[in-house]
């Protein structure tokens, strides 16, 4: 049988333990310094403060350094914490995504930025994209499609005009809960989320509140906020949100596929952050149309399979022109710098009546 840890042996490793969190906590303030410099170096040369791909190269350069016990995916949360910190110290990044407190787009914003980010909590993504657009914020972070439920139809169209490109993204797996202000699931009149969500549930729904009226809104978090104000009420939503609300979670992961996942896209202006440099596992992304004649669609694929290039998403939505014309949204492998990339997109442009790339940039892990 174990022995107990005495209790003056533990006593020392907490001294043990107080004492390297001063040495922390002095080198930290210390990096924070030399950040400070950093970013007056970047003031007076005009060059962005937010770097992604610097990010990433610190945490992949930690990661490869580290000797344990502390996994890897725990030091990378932890290293992209101080790396926020520290940025918010040279220039605090403002960052768009739709709100209010406890969406999963707020989700993925504190796990592309940090949670050190000053976050714009815009009533849908039209606002997202407004506000990125018109500099109110430097960066947004919207939903572009979900593993069970396909495409965000409206980011899509919100990309065709908006100066805005997509400089990364986060993948998030997505687990829906019930939240209702008591821990019973009896007597539920009204069912709030976001349409991905009631979607992405409906089954779950279908079975345990078949009586229960769907009612759509603008966020999942807006869904919790709302039934924060009904007994009657019940939100489907993230346990952030559930926190943030004051609710109790009446069934847990209520989404029909385990494995639900949802994209989001951070999008900025080019003058705030160039596309970024190749990383070896790039995506970039684009929307097209073609002329309405026999072949034209088939004609457009070819340059992708002429050069090599992998296509990993291919997605059409009405131009609404009236003439049952389309655009045609395509993700292909690779990053537009690299030469069988630039060849086999230069060769597409021709072919196309319209041509917008939307980003060049590293998939997320």
């Amino acid at each position: 049988m174990t022995q107990p840890i005495q209790s003056d042996a533990l006593g020392e490793l907490r001294i043990q333990i107080d004492s390297l969190d001063q040495q922390l906590l002095s080198l930290l303030n210390q990096r924070a310094k030399v950040a400070e410099k950093v970013g007056e170096i970047k003031r007076a040369e005009g060059s962005p403060f937010f770097r992604p791909d610097r990010v990433a190269q610190v945490i992949a350069k930690i990661e490869k350094a580290n000797q344990g016990p502390l996994h890897n995916a725990h030091v990378a949360s932890i290293w992209r914490e101080i790396m926020s910190a520290c940025l918010a110290l040279e220039a605090p990044q403002r960052v768009a995504v739709l709100g209010p407190q406890g969406t999963f787009c707020e989700q993925a914003a504190i796990q592309f930025f940090g949670s050190a980010a000053s976050l714009i909590y815009c009533n849908n993504f039209d606002e997202v994209f407004h506000a990125t657009a018109a500099g109110t914020a430097q960066y947004g972070v919207v939903g572009m499609e979900n593993s069970t439920e396909g495409v965000v139809a409206r980011s899509l169209d919100l990309f065709l005009r908006s100066p805005v490109h997509v400089i990364g993204e986060v993948s998030l797996l997505v687990r829906h809960n019930l939240l209702r202000q008591t821990d019973k699931l009896q007597d539920i009149e009204v069912v709030l989320a976001h349409p991905q969500a009631l979607a992405q549930c409906q089954n779950w729904l279908t079975q345990h509140l078949p009586h229960a009226e769907r009612r759509a809104v603008s966020s999942n978090a807006e869904g919790a906020r709302l039934a924060a104000s009904n007994p009657a009420w019940a939100g489907v939503a993230s346990e952030r949100a559930a926190s943030q609300f004051g609710l109790h979670i009446v069934a847990h992961a209520i989404q029909d596929e385990a494995t639900n996942r949802t994209r989001f896209a951070v999008i900025c202006l080019p003058q705030t952050l160039a596309t970024p440099p190749v990383s070896g596992k790039d995506c970039t992304s684009l929307v097209v149309s073609v002329p309405n004649k026999p072949g034209a669609v088939h004609d457009l694929l070819m340059p992708l399979k002429n050069n090599g290039v992998s296509m990993t998403r291919f997605e059409s939505r009405p131009a609404k022109s009236g003439q049952w014309e389309y655009y045609f949204y395509i993700d292909i492998q690779g990053h537009i710098s690299q030469p069988h990339v630039a060849v086999a997109l230069q060769e597409l442009q021709g072919l196309c009546a319209f041509y917008k790339v939307l980003g060049s940039y590293p998939i997320s892990e």
